[in-house]
């Protein structure tokens, strides 16, 4: 049969579209990108119920971000005046959002993805890596209004996008997606035996904002000692963060307040060595997945 979602009959009978037996794919993610049709038709069903009802939909998407921009720049910069030690506060902490939201929403819903669509995974025969994948592909689609809303404020001030920047700027992603992905799979599967791991996962979630450097500079980690300064940049969401500071905020800063941007040295040799980090632990989270893919219908 044609592959595809739940759909209806002419009759009005409601039916599957693929094979209604408990599937196993022993090709993981693999699998997931052969079936690019399956998957767009996930991803556009995911934001249709965000959106659904609503009468702006996917304006919300643009809306949301430029608000949350306004009250980084306007009201925590300009009337409370907070972090006047580092310039262009809200560019500082936008950059570092959009990377941010991108892992926490990737890791998080992709964690409850499985068993937010345990009908679908039970009846159809199509890979179950294809569900935290979904939701990867979810969180990335609202990375874009972000980003555009960044641009244009920082184009707006003279900001010239440089090679080098992009590249930052992609390798950022990059990571996020990766590692976000492959604790997706493993804790996606941990929850379907234990459910403790999605609520684990909002509250793990809530701390990472705290260990990259987004409301503060890493200025503020720069004194620390050189073990110190490592073990921190050993978190890839921190290399990912200040790639893209280094695209977005570094350049904004005016020359009279340069002495106040403190970065690492080598920072793209290090998200490039994050990056390999994260693809590790994805292929050890495609792993584990497939180790205990078969098990999940009886306990889902």
């Amino acid at each position: 049969m044609t592959e595809g979602l739940p759909a209806s009959t002419e009759t009005g009978v409601r039916h599957v579209e693929g094979d209604l037996l408990p599937p196993s794919s022993n090709q993981g993610l693999l699998e997931v990108f052969r079936r690019r049709y399956l998957l767009r038709l996930l991803v556009k069903r995911e934001i249709s119920a965000r959106y659904e009802g609503s009468f702006l939909g996917l304006l919300w998407s643009y809306i949301n971000p430029a608000s949350q921009f306004f009250i980084y720049w306007f009201v925590m910069g300009k009337i409370m005046r907070l972090h006047d030690s580092i310039p262009n506060f809200a560019i500082h902490i936008f950059s570092a959002i959009i990377v941010v939201h991108f892992f926490t929403e990737t890791f998080g819903a992709g964690t409850r993805s499985i068993v937010r669509n345990k009908s679908l995974v039970v009846k159809m025969a199509m890979p179950r890596e294809m569900f935290p994948v979904a939701a990867m592909l979810v969180s990335l689609y609202h990375v874009l209004p972000q980003l555009l809303i960044l641009v244009i404020v920082l184009l707006s001030t003279g900001w010239v996008p440089t090679v080098t920047g992009v590249a930052a700027m992609l390798l950022a992603l990059a990571i996020a997606m990766t590692l976000g992905t492959a604790l997706a799979l493993l804790f996606s599967t941990a929850n379907v035996f234990f459910r403790d791991f999605g609520s684990f996962v909002g509250i793990l979630t809530n701390y990472v904002r705290f260990g990259v450097p987004m409301l503060y500079s890493f200025s503020f980690i720069d004194p620390m000692a050189t073990w110190v300064k490592e073990l921190y940049l050993a978190n890839p969401i921190a290399s990912a963060v200040l790639l893209m500071q280094e695209t977005f905020w570094v350049p904004a800063v005016d020359a009279a307040d340069q002495a106040l941007v403190v970065m690492p040295d080598h920072l793209l040799s290090r998200g490039l060595i994050a990056l390999g980090v994260s693809v590790v632990v994805l292929v050890i989270g495609q792993l584990v997945f497939s180790k205990f893919e078969n098990k999940i219908p009886e306990r889902i």
